[in-house]
C-alpha cells in the first residue's frame, strides 16, 4: 500500500514538473492531485523517494524534481500508454495516406512525429538488407532493350534499362518474367540475389547471355545499400521551447543531429515493431546528450523489412503521450508499406 502511494506521489511529481517546468512541493501535490492523504504524509513519501534517488531538491527550500532514476522508475511502471484520441488517429491516417512514394512517406512521418510530440523527430529509411522482393516486372522497350523494375517490401522501387543480346520475343520476355519472380519474389535481398545468380546456368544455352545481363541488372539494383544509413530529422525548431533549462544541451544536440552515425546509434535499440524503447539520460550511447531521452520503435512491412523511428528531447517530457505517438506513427507507416 505504501509503495503504491509512493508511486502515485512520484507520478504526480513527474506530471507536474513536465507541465510546469517548476520544482514541485507537497502543498501543490495535495492541491492538484487526489492522493487521499495529508500533506505531512506526502512530505514523508517525498523524503523516502528522495532517499531512494528518485527525486531531488535542486535548491534549498525548493520543491522536488524527478531524477533520471525517477523517470526510469516511472516509465517502467507505466501499465498503459495514453490512448490516441479519435481525432488524432484520423489526423495521422489522413496525413500519411496521402503519401505517393517512399520518400514522401518518410518525410511526412518525420513532420507528423515532430508535430505530435513537439520534440525532434528521427526516421530511418527502410533498411534494404532486411527487405524482401515483392515483385519483378520486365517491360520490353524495343526488340533489344527492356526495363527491369524491382519492387521491394519497403515500398522502394528500383528501375534499370537493360540491353539484351537476343531478340526479345513475347515468349522470351514471359519466360524471363516467370523465372525471375519464381526465384526472387518473397525472398530476402541476399537470398533473392543468390537465387537469381543461378538462373543463367538453368536455361537453354542460347538464352544464357540474355539471362545473365538481366540478372546482373537486378542484383546490382539489390546491392544499392545507400538508403540503409539515410536518416531524416524534423522538428529542430522545437528545441527553442525548452528555454534556459535545456540551453547547455542544445549545441551538442544540434551537432549530433548533423551526424547520421550518431542518430542511428540513438535509434539503435529499436529493433522491434511491437515494443517502444525508452532510453533516459546517461542510458543513451552519446555522452553529450546525457540530459536527453530517446523514445523509439521499429517499423516495417509485415514480411520482414524493419527500420526505426523515434524522437529525442529533454528528459523532462510527457513519456506516456510521446510513447503513444511514436507507436501510433510506426503502426500507420507499417500499414502503408504493407499496402504499397
Amino acid at each position: 500500500m505504501v509503495e503504491d502511494r509512493k508511486l502515485a506521489v512520484l507520478r504526480a511529481i513527474v506530471e507536474d514538473y513536465v507541465a510546469t517546468q517548476e520544482p514541485v512541493g507537497s502543498k501543490a501535490l495535495v492541491e492538484r492531485h487526489q492522493l487521499g492523504v495529508s500533506p505531512a504524509t506526502v512530505r514523508n513519501d517525498m523524503a523516502a523517494l528522495e532517499e531512494e534517488g528518485l527525486i531531488a531538491q535542486p535548491h534549498t527550500s525548493a520543491g522536488r524534481i524527478p531524477t533520471d532514476k525517477g523517470y526510469r522508475f516511472f516509465v517502467d511502471r507505466l501499465t498503459n500508454l495514453k490512448p490516441m484520441s479519435a481525432a488524432e488517429k484520423r489526423a495521422i491516417s489522413g496525413f500519411l495516406e496521402g503519401a505517393h512514394d517512399l520518400d514522401d512517406v518518410v518525410q511526412r512521418s518525420v513532420r507528423l512525429l515532430a508535430q505530435l510530440t513537439q520534440q525532434v523527430a528521427i526516421v530511418q529509411y527502410p533498411t534494404l538488407a532486411r527487405s524482401t522482393v515483392r515483385h519483378i516486372e520486365l517491360v520490353a522497350l524495343s526488340t533489344s532493350r527492356l526495363l527491369a523494375v524491382l519492387i521491394l517490401s519497403t515500398g522502394r522501387v528500383e528501375q534499370r534499362v537493360v540491353e539484351v543480346p537476343l531478340e526479345l520475343t513475347d515468349d522470351l520476355l514471359g519466360e524471363l518474367r516467370i523465372r525471375t519472380n519464381a526465384a526472387a519474389a518473397g525472398e530476402r535481398i541476399g537470398e533473392a540475389a543468390a537465387a537469381l545468380g543461378e538462373l543463367p546456368d538453368q536455361v537453354a544455352a542460347e538464352t544464357t547471355r540474355t539471362y545473365a545481363v538481366v540478372v546482373a541488372a537486378l542484383v546490382e539494383a539489390m546491392s544499392d545499400h545507400g538508403s540503409d544509413e539515410r536518416v531524416v530529422v524534423g522538428g529542430t525548431a522545437n528545441l527553442a521551447r525548452f528555454g534556459d533549462s535545456f540551453e547547455m544541451t542544445i549545441k551538442p544536440m544540434l551537432e549530433a543531429l548533423e551526424e547520421h552515425v550518431v542518430l542511428l546509434k540513438l535509434l539503435g535499440e529499436a529493433t522491434s515493431s511491437s515494443q517502444v524503447t525508452v532510453r533516459i539520460g546517461a542510458e543513451g550511447p552519446y555522452e553529450p546528450l546525457a540530459s536527453t531521452s530517446v523514445v523509439a520503435t521499429g517499423y516495417g512491412a509485415s514480411d520482414g523489412a524493419l527500420s526505426s523511428l523515434g524522437i529525442v528531447g529533454p528528459t523532462r517530457m510527457d513519456y506516456p503521450g510521446t510513447m503513444a505517438a511514436v507507436r501510433a506513427v510506426a503502426r500507420y507507416v507499417s500499414t502503408i508499406l504493407d499496402e504499397a
